[in-house]
């Protein structure tokens, strides 16, 4: 539901849930390689890699090998990727306030403090994993 809801309404910045995560992230730090970045937001490093790349084409971020790990890829946004998060800003809010809408602000803290749990209680698994 809240997939859908984002894409409705963060449409015309053409920016995907994934996308807006890696940006999301990226703009709370300078800089981060592809695998902080699939931890922190939980994905394999195929798909993250995928995005960042997608990203990179758009002019949104900007890769390239990292000055302490050559083997390693270190990712930041350009200023047109600060620009475009900034803009979708309001339509990611509202994507996310429509997604629990239906619930009382009690029950949006209970909802969030249950996902926070399982989160946390899986913090140290690996993201790359075999679906098979």
């Amino acid at each position: 539901m809240h997939v859908s809801l984002f894409s409705e309404l963060c449409a015309p910045f053409g920016v995907t849930p994934v996308q807006y995560s890696l940006l999301s992230a990226l703009s709370d730090r300078e800089e981060a390689d592809q695998t902080t970045l699939s931890r922190i937001v939980a994905l394999d490093r195929t798909t993250t890699t995928g995005a960042l790349k997608r990203l990179e084409a758009r002019g949104l971020v900007q890769r390239g090998t990292s000055a302490t790990d050559r083997r390693s890829q270190s990712c930041r946004l350009t200023d047109e990727g600060r620009a475009t998060l900034a803009a979708m800003e309001a339509a990611a809010r509202q994507a996310h306030a429509a997604t629990v809408a239906a619930l009382t602000p009690v029950e949006q803290r209970q909802l969030i403090d249950l996902m926070k749990k399982i989160v946390t209680s899986h913090a140290d698994r690996e993201t790359d994993f075999d679906l098979l």
